[in-house]
């Protein structure tokens, strides 16, 4: 049997991301921005001694990362070209600036992913929960999904 739990920081959180697709041939080009919102599903194969996935209580660091990740920050793909100039707007401090892989809402589902994931691993006490899912909402028409599916092809 596989138990499910899932954890929802949602749009009223305040995630407020702003970034831009510099390769998109759409206005997704230019910058703009999102109060994301993000829902993590956790799974294991067995409930702890009080019968549950996981302790929603114990994701306050979760929660923290996201905000220090998303909240009031500009995202910025370590390929823009445009990269130096918005790291000139940190250094002028005129936005809080990260550099990441890759910009966009999947792009984000799969950050989470890695960083809620390496959390629980080195948390020690989670050893048989598993994040299979992240779900990142723009809004309530964009989202986007990673789902975790490691061990699924032999199942």
């Amino acid at each position: 049997m596989i138990h499910r739990a899932t954890k929802t920081y949602g749009h009223d959180l305040g995630l407020s991301v702003a970034f831009r697709q510099w390769r998109a041939d759409s206005h997704c080009r230019y910058l703009h921005g999102y109060a994301i919102a993000v829902r993590l599903t956790f799974e294991a194969s067995s409930l702890d001694a009080r019968g549950w996935v996981i302790d929603f209580g114990s994701l306050k660091p979760v929660k923290a990362m996201l905000q220090t990740t998303f909240d009031h920050v500009l995202l910025v793909a370590e390929d823009d070209p445009q990269r130096d100039w918005f790291l000139e707007a940190q250094r002028r401090d005129i936005a809080q600036v990260f550099v990441v892989e890759r910009t966009g809402c999947e792009a984000f589902a799969s950050l989470i992913h890695g960083i809620v994931s390496d959390w629980l691993k080195g948390a020690g006490h989670y050893p048989r929960v598993r994040l299979v899912q992240v779900d990142v909402m723009e809004h309530g028409a964009n989202a986007a999904h990673v789902v975790h599916d490691e061990d699924r092809a032999g199942r």
